[in-house]
């Protein structure tokens, strides 16, 4: 059997004893984020993205090996397991090539051949077989296949016989894992995807017009063309196939198998071969190359999904400010609620400023921004999300101090506010107010507020309804993990869903959590953490380090650093007379005698950690906040002409281009092409959600509601953050078969680009 660990080392670059150490600490129950960040020791610094990669390798290998007992098994049952076909079985790496290996043993449906075989035909076609050789002396097939007529067994001719036996020809052949996998490959590299659109949809009456008389190499074709084509097809608007040059693949077939000069023999074996692709492999081949691509496909439109999620959950906060957030509307009204800074919801009206009641809406939001000295107003970027914008710049006009006023992307704001979280969170307030107040708590705190929603509704995905929603969901609740534990929780103020994805915290434990902050207050040091029911020991270790608590007992509550390690921290700081809440000495006092703390236990990489923490205290690792503003003359596709400038924000990210928010309703594309002056094969590389960048409007299609920018000749302003690549790391399995910060950084404004006249 295959040598998991001594495979996987060997296969992902990593020393033996890193996959041992890994497998240990998965076997305990350790979390990844718990092992990259604080136990750097026993895997020699391997990171997130290290770590993930093992595990989903180790788990696709075990069900290998599982697999292999069942298959052994199966074939030992029937008599039929050689030591050949073992050694095969057991050096079989991938999940396929195993399968095509138990193929011709696997149990099946009643087929031709087995017909063939009851009617006692089998010793006809080991004759064939020994016929088909070239020194083999010419027979006559009809005299031969005459002495197999039997009308009691349903053999009534000797061309009954003949096709009898050419069905169980054609199984040993479509059952041969050689000419299965061969086939296989000359399909990946040489057969091609068309599609047609129905006869039922004229030209130009559907989204997949591009596709009417489609071709593409299935080798060459892009993700988002194969998932279109699939969509395509399951709404029955595509006629969608996979075809290849059936002639080489007859010529590939009777190569390897036809042997005799005979040429009757050879005219048998030819129908044969035909038979044999036509009835046996072309569907099913067909079928697993779709698969293939599909999963490949799949897994780059996923890949593009976490990336542009994790940007999204890394989104610089605007910081816990005095809020008012605003659902804007037309005939039903702008929710505005009104939150504190530390997101709790204080207060609710409702104005109607599109009515005719402008003048009452503006004197009730000037007393609403007033009476709790707002510092930040969020408006959703829905529909009159502009025009509201228009409003509230009016009304601060008469605020002679500074309130910054932001676009919020309300994507999924609606899912939220209907949900069962914010049914629970606020069971007395109207639908409509608990959007307002997600549209607000995700400008103060996009990753705390967002991960109460499922990511499939942000709207930042391609195609994601599409995929494989297992392996979605898998990589997306991944990239939150990673996200979350990354930035770090404040353990007196994050929700149930926030702290459900902190390292080694169940939802059961996350609601017993604020279950026991309702009743005793806010927790004032991590220790009191052990009195939390079911919260053990295990627990309590993997989370400690991710859960932060400002202004607590101990200054090292607001900081990475594990408890196991404050120790060390606080006999530092005896020993040389230095208070606990002078981190930086601390921090000094260590880099200058990084060696002298080695122990076994604490080595460099985390002593070096832990310097970085004591340095900057309570950091929040997010980039700074940063927002665009919209050109007041534009606010429809109206307004917009060929060749305007304009500042906009990046919503999604996909491989052929970047939709930008340019305050119209519809966001533009720029595609893949426009993105830079250079090459560019992925959009990533250039831009990322959230980022404010300048573009130029190219072409404008009212019809469509489609508007094409480019960016070309323009600076891309830079948003930087100091989130590793191990922050939210993006995989996928083919079968190859930090503390939050106190003080937020300070607003600052993007000042609208100057029109052209």
């Amino acid at each position: 059997m295959i040598d998991i660990p001594k495979l996987l080392a060997a296969e992902l670059s990593l020393r033996p004893h890193q996959v041992q150490a890994a497998l240990e600490l998965f076997a305990e129950g350790a979390t990844i984020p718990f092992i990259a960040r604080y136990r750097k020791e026993r895997t020699d610094t391997m990171d997130e993205t290290q770590l993930r990669d093992l595990n989903d390798r180790f788990t696709y290998l075990t069900e290998l090996v599982d697999r292999q007992k069942v298959i052994l098994e199966s074939i030992e049952s029937q008599g039929k397991l050689t030591p050949e076909l073992r050694q095969q079985i057991e050096n079989c790496l991938q999940k396929t090539e195993l399968e095509d290996l138990y193929l011709p043993y696997k149990p099946k449906r009643r087929t031709k051949a087995m017909i063939a075989r009851e009617k006692g035909l089998e010793p006809l076609a080991q004759w064939l077989k020994a016929q088909n050789q070239p020194a083999a002396t010419p027979a006559s097939l009809a005299t031969a296949a005459a002495q197999y007529v039997d009308e009691a067994k349903g053999v009534k001719t000797a061309t009954e016989a003949l096709q009898g036996a050419s069905d169980i020809l054609a199984e040993e052949i479509a059952d041969t894992a050689e000419f299965r996998a061969y086939l296989r490959e000359f399909l990946l590299n040489n057969g091609s995807f068309v599609s047609k659109i129905k006869a039922a949809h004229p030209e130009g009456s559907t989204k997949f017009e591009m596709y009417r008389n489609y071709s593409n190499r299935i080798k060459n074709i892009a993700a988002h063309n194969l998932l279109a084509l699939y969509r395509g097809e399951q709404e029955e608007i595509l006629d969608f196939a996979l075809v290849c040059d059936e002639d080489v693949v007859q010529e590939y077939l009777q190569s390897r198998i036809i042997r005799t000069k005979d040429a009757p023999l050879r005219d048998f074996y030819r129908s044969t071969i035909e038979d044999t692709w036509q009835r046996l492999l072309k569907n099913s081949l067909i079928n697993e190359v779709r698969g293939i691509k599909k999963q490949a496909a799949d897994l780059e439109s996923i890949q593009t999904f976490a990336a542009n999620l994790k940007e999204l959950l890394l989104s610089a906060p605007a910081g816990m400010k005095p809020t008012c957030a605003i659902d804007p509307g037309f005939r039903t009204g702008c929710k505005v609620a009104v939150l504190d800074n530390t997101g709790k919801f204080l207060e609710y009206q409702a104005i109607f400023p599109h009515t005719g009641q402008t003048e009452k809406a503006a004197a009730t939001l000037y007393q609403l921004l007033e009476k709790y000295q707002i510092e930040l107003i969020a408006i959703g970027n829905g529909t009159a999300g502009r025009e509201t914008d228009e409003f509230v710049a009016t009304v601060l006009q008469k605020i002679d101090r500074a309130i910054v006023k932001v676009m919020v992307n309300e994507s999924g704001a609606s899912i939220y506010s209907a949900s069962k979280v914010a049914i629970e969170e606020f069971p007395e307030l109207d639908i409509t107010v608990r959007g307002a107040i997600s549209i607000g708590r995700r400008l103060q705190d996009p990753l705390a507020e967002l991960v109460k929603i499922d990511p499939k509704s942000i709207g930042v995905g391609q195609y994601q309804h599409d995929v494989d929603q297992k392996l979605l969901k898998k990589q997306l609740d991944e990239t939150v993990e990673s996200c979350v534990n990354y930035v770090g929780v404040d353990l007196n103020t994050a929700s149930k869903e926030l702290l459900t994805s902190v390292s080694g915290v169940t939802a059961a434990i996350a609601g017993n959590i604020v279950a026991y902050r309702n009743e005793n207050g806010a927790f004032v040091d991590r220790k009191t953490l052990r009195k939390v029911p079911k919260l053990g020991p295990k627990a309590f270790e993997q989370a400690a380090g991710f859960l932060r608590i400002r202004s607590g007992k101990n200054p090292l509550d607001n900081t990475a650093v594990h408890p196991e390690s404050y120790g060390l921290v606080e006999s530092i700081a005896k020993a040389e007379k230095i208070p606990l809440t002078e981190t930086t000495q601390i921090a000094e006092l260590l880099k200058k005698n990084l060696r002298s703390y080695i122990t076994e236990a604490i080595g460099e990489p985390t002593l070096r950690d832990i310097i970085n923490e004591l340095e900057k205290p309570g950091r929040d690792p997010r980039a700074e906040f940063r927002y665009a503003t919209f050109s007041a003359n534009i606010k429809e596709m109206s307004d917009l002409e060929v060749g305007m400038e304009l500042e906009g924000i990046v919503t999604n990210v996909a491989n052929f281009g970047a939709f930008v928010d340019i305050g119209v309703h519809q966001d533009g594309l720029v595609h893949v092409s426009q993105l830079a002056d250079r090459y560019v094969s992925d959009p990533k590389e250039i831009v990322k959600v959230g980022q404010v960048v300048q573009v130029k409007v190219m072409e404008i299609d009212k019809a469509l509601k489609r508007v094409a920018l480019t960016m070309k000749h323009r600076a891309v302003k830079e948003t930087k953050t100091e989130a590793p690549v191990t922050a939210a790391p993006i995989r996928g399995v083919f079968d190859r078969g930090t503390p939050l910060q106190s003080q937020r950084p300070a607003l600052r404004r993007v000042e609208p680009p100057k029109q052209k006249q």
